[in-house]
């Protein structure tokens, strides 16, 4: 969104009440740090202001905000049940085979043994095959340049999940 003024969704969010749109941001991003300095940058004038705004905290996180965000997304390729945001960002790997999703399992599985956290991906428009060799080439990075790629790739997620609250439709 390029607009200067705010959306009915972002003006919206705006005016919400703090514990409110904590809640709102928590749908966004599971780290506490993430969210109260976008909370303390209210109001926005627009969605791009929003999207600064998030940059300028994905680029503060430390180690442990960023374990914090990253524990709140389930593993590609099992979605968390009930939960819409999970499954339309994961849909590439909705209609993959059991194979794939062996394979997935597995890899997912060695990357929480190298790295610690679950292997975390804008998989929004990709293919499980796509998701999958993002997978297989990121287990031979070194733990400091995967910590960044983390940090782009979460960045990613939460300004698809900002557009969302930004327009007024679900967060997530």
């Amino acid at each position: 969104m390029t607009s200067t003024s705010a959306s009915p969704g972002l003006a919206r969010f705006n005016v919400l009440g703090e514990h409110e749109a904590l809640a709102a941001l928590h749908e966004v991003c599971a780290s506490t740090a993430w969210a109260g300095r976008l909370l303390t940058a209210r109001p926005y004038a627009s969605a791009e202001d929003l999207y600064a705004a998030n940059d300028t905290a994905m680029a503060a996180l430390t180690a442990a905000d960023l374990a914090e965000a990253m524990a709140g997304h389930p593993p590609i390729g099992r979605p968390a049940p009930g939960d819409p945001a999970s499954a339309r960002e994961q849909r590439g790997m909705a209609d993959a085979g059991e194979e794939l999703k062996a394979e997935m399992l597995a890899l997912n599985l060695a990357y929480q043994d190298r790295f610690g956290h679950v292997f975390l991906i804008c998989a929004t428009g990709l293919t499980g095959e796509q998701m999958r060799d993002a997978l297989r080439r990121r287990l031979g990075n070194p733990p400091e340049p995967e910590r960044e790629i983390v940090r782009t790739e979460l960045g990613r997620i939460n300004r698809i999940r900002l557009a969302r609250l930004a327009e007024g439709t679900d967060p997530a």
